[in-house]
């Protein structure tokens, strides 16, 4: 656990937290955090041998930590439904729901739903599990939901008539696409949060330049060595570890002092690198209308509804 994690996240004794892509990155980081703060982690996570691993690495530092393994695909819609139905078999209420996991600069692939894939995973699978997930969160005393977006979300050019690009394609404008979309969803949960007088926050972080494997993937199915040793070269002299990356979620998960809407990245360095700050909200993020027309285009996608009368 980081230095600044011993200091500014509080106990979580007797809290339940959901993290997605916990096998590895910055989901690993915040999974080890929560736990090593005594919450018990589900880490949800579509390859399980890796997710297995993955506790194994934490169990080895925090021997008495709390960790359950879930199989969780964000690119299949019946996944996530399976994941949620057990979840809520098991649990009657989520306190924290870390929405991680994703995929970056892929050439054009699709999700089982027919849905372009950094699209479909990082933002209509998120949106779906959310939704599937909100009767727990309710149920909790004080629920957080923290989406992971990433800078790249002010280069954004969403098109709701195209989101799946079907009339053209550029797998670095669909990533951005995709981080604008994590950040126009975290704000309008909580508008819509609070217009149903519920106690859920939901909030937003960004890592800054944080070298994970997420980097490798669009290299890795490719097949680019140039790629790979490229991302690897500028990973060594411009990134920050992934410990550091993921402390804007932690903060965002856990202190006190944050409340819904609010969005947090590193502090130095034009938000690259550093320690968790409030920040800067890009234009594209702000225009509650393109949230709203995005909420409703989610929901008739992934056929899930947020709330019903009776909520």
């Amino acid at each position: 656990m980081h230095a600044w994690a011993h200091t500014h996240v509080p106990s979580l004794e007797g809290r339940l937290a959901v993290v997605t892509g916990a096998n590895s990155g910055l989901g690993w980081q915040a999974a080890r955090t929560l736990a090593g703060k005594g919450a018990t982690v589900v880490m949800a996570c579509r390859d399980q041998e890796q997710a297995s691993q993955a506790r194994l690495s934490i169990l080895a530092e925090y021997p008495q930590a709390r960790l359950e393994l879930a199989r969780l695909d964000l690119a299949d819609l019946a996944s996530i439904r399976a994941f949620a139905e057990d979840f809520r078999q098991r649990h009657s209420c989520l306190d924290l729901l870390f929405n991680n996991a994703g995929v970056m600069f892929l050439p054009l692939r699709h999700t089982r739903d027919g849905f372009e894939m950094q699209m479909g995973t990082n933002h209509l699978g998120h949106f779906a599990l959310t939704g599937h997930l909100l009767e727990p969160l309710l149920a909790a005393e004080r629920p957080r939901v923290v989406g992971m977006t990433s800078g790249f979300n002010q280069f954004g050019r969403l098109r709701l008539d195209d989101l799946n690009a079907r009339r053209g394609y550029n797998r670095h404008l669909a990533y951005c696409n995709s981080k604008q979309a994590n950040l126009l969803f975290s704000l309008e949960l909580q508008r819509r949060a609070e217009a149903h007088r519920t106690p859920l926050q939901s909030l937003a972080a960004h890592p800054g330049y944080a070298a994970t494997n997420l980097q490798y993937g669009a290299s890795a199915l490719s097949g680019s060595r140039s790629g790979y040793w490229g991302m690897r070269l500028a990973n060594a002299l411009f990134a920050q570890p992934a410990e550091m990356g993921a402390l804007p979620a932690i903060s965002a998960l856990t202190e006190p002092h944050w409340r819904g809407g609010a969005y947090i990245g590193p502090d130095r360095l034009l938000e690259t690198r550093g320690y968790p700050r409030a920040a800067r909200l890009p234009s594209n993020a702000r225009d509650s209308g393109l949230a709203e027309r995005l909420w409703s285009l989610s929901e008739e996608l992934t056929g899930v509804r947020y709330w019903s009368a009776e909520h």
